[in-house]
């Protein structure tokens, strides 16, 4: 009987199709590119590898190709019905996933997990900074993240992509120490390994280390350049850094370089919201002259988002609509609200607030931008992603205080974040606040 990498067994007769199959999950679990390739690898081997089909489908789905993704989850249903138990939940969880069923594919993963729990690609759905646990609009989906790592940590030991996992979860939880020390431990394990070399850029960003980001990254991506789907990523997280140690020429230039779509070669999602924070954060910052980027992440949003859908990269969206064409805008929120009354926007109408908070900032009304983003900044953390990615919102309600005169409040909410980590920019934002006027 074949076997998978976690000791499971596989429904193929194929060595060579087992083979394909383990380095595709390997490659997916590490952010690492070439998984489509071992996944049709393993299907040219077995076309009746119900796992294969499935992975490769999953893959289709990270690259927005839905059609094909679709087509990919239906002929896995078919072959899984040969295959085993196992194999048969595994395929039903991550279909549900691809056909947009996110609450039938995270309970289901929850109940597969208490009998499976080193069904790692399952586990994995819920992780993350875009995994089912962070896009369920729950406000404690950084705990829930940790919690189940916590659960089946002892089915997993010294893994190279639990210890990721657990690493990143600890430190998106706010035990950042842990969460280091965990992912610096998982990467010798597997050198080639994006996904912990992304951890390690969010425990080092939330200790307030920016130029220990710098150093890491721009070591880590020169050994392993555009080796893999989190490249772009990658680069997003170092122009972050430039521009907290006060570089933003630094950051402009990587965005050219590495992120700018149209042809940026990684997963829409990625390339859309790293694209739209990053100008929204160099604006910001007092960069001039980005409208040309602007108008061609406006291109690339109506490309592969034309409708609402998937919330996080709606909210991203807005920023793009507010620099570029508020008739998109105003659309999107139309379409916002449609979803939102049909019981289908997750985070419900706070994620709509925060692109009316946006429009406002964008016309220049910062009393409105700040009495719309005040309320809803307690409720920010339930668009999911990550902390980094949430804090744009943040520093637009203190930017908008700044300009609208209520120094007071963005004292308090730069002397909250403060307390959380060190940063340079807080402290002149801080300044800033404190004035005398």
């Amino acid at each position: 009987m074949n076997r998978d990498r976690y000791d499971q067994s596989l429904s193929t007769g194929s060595e060579r199709a087992a083979a394909f199959n383990r380095d595709g999950v390997d490659r997916m679990l590490s952010a690492w590119n070439g998984a489509g390739d071992a996944f049709d690898g393993a299907i040219a081997e077995d076309p009746d590898f119900a796992l294969a089909q499935i992975a490769r489908a999953r893959v289709h789905q990270m690259n927005m190709e839905i059609p094909e993704a679709r087509a990919r989850a239906a002929r896995a249903r078919q072959l899984a019905a040969a295959a085993s138990p196992r194999e048969r939940r595994h395929v039903e969880i991550m279909a549900a996933t691809i056909e947009g069923q996110p609450k039938a594919a995270l309970s289901g993963a929850e109940q597969h997990l208490e009998e499976y729990p080193r069904d790692a690609l399952v586990l994995s759905l819920l992780l993350g900074a875009f995994g089912l646990y962070a896009f369920s609009g729950r406000a404690d989906h950084d705990a829930a993240k940790l919690a189940i790592c916590q659960r089946h940590a002892g089915h997993y030991g010294e893994d190279w992509w639990f210890l990721t996992y657990l690493g990143w979860s600890y430190t998106e939880a706010g035990n950042v120490g842990i969460g280091r020390v965990l992912t610096e431990r998982a990467l010798p394990l597997r050198p080639e390994n994006a996904s912990a070399a992304h951890g390690l850029s969010h425990a080092l960003f939330e200790l307030g280390e920016p130029e220990s980001g710098r150093a890491f990254l721009s070591s880590w991506l020169n050994r392993h350049e555009q080796a893999s789907f989190l490249h772009g990523h990658l680069c997003w997280h170092l122009a972050l850094a430039a521009i907290e140690t006060g570089d933003p020429d630094a950051a402009l230039a990587i965005y050219e370089r590495q992120i700018r779509p149209p042809n940026s070669p990684y997963p829409p999602l990625n390339v859309l919201t790293d694209s739209a924070s990053l100008l929204w954060r160099l604006s910001l910052a007092g960069t001039s002259g980005l409208e040309p980027h602007w108008r061609d992440v406006a291109a690339y949003g109506d490309r592969f988002f034309p409708q609402a859908g998937a919330h996080f990269g709606d909210v991203h969206y807005a920023l793009v609509a507010a620099a570029t064409n508020r008739d998109a805008l105003q659309t999107r929120l139309t379409q916002m609200e449609v979803r939102a009354a049909d019981g289908k926007l997750a985070p419900g109408a706070g994620a709509i607030g925060l692109c009316r908070g946006i429009q406002a900032f964008a016309d220049g009304d910062y009393s409105s931008a700040v009495r719309i983003l005040e309320p809803l900044m307690p409720e920010l953390v339930r668009i999911g992603g990550s902390h980094a990615q949430r804090e744009l919102w943040e520093d637009t309600f203190i930017v908008a205080c700044l300009h609208g005169g209520y120094p007071d409040k963005a004292a308090r909410m730069i002397s909250e974040r403060l307390h959380r980590r060190p940063s340079a920019r807080d402290r002149a934002w801080l300044q800033q606040a404190n004035a005398p006027r």
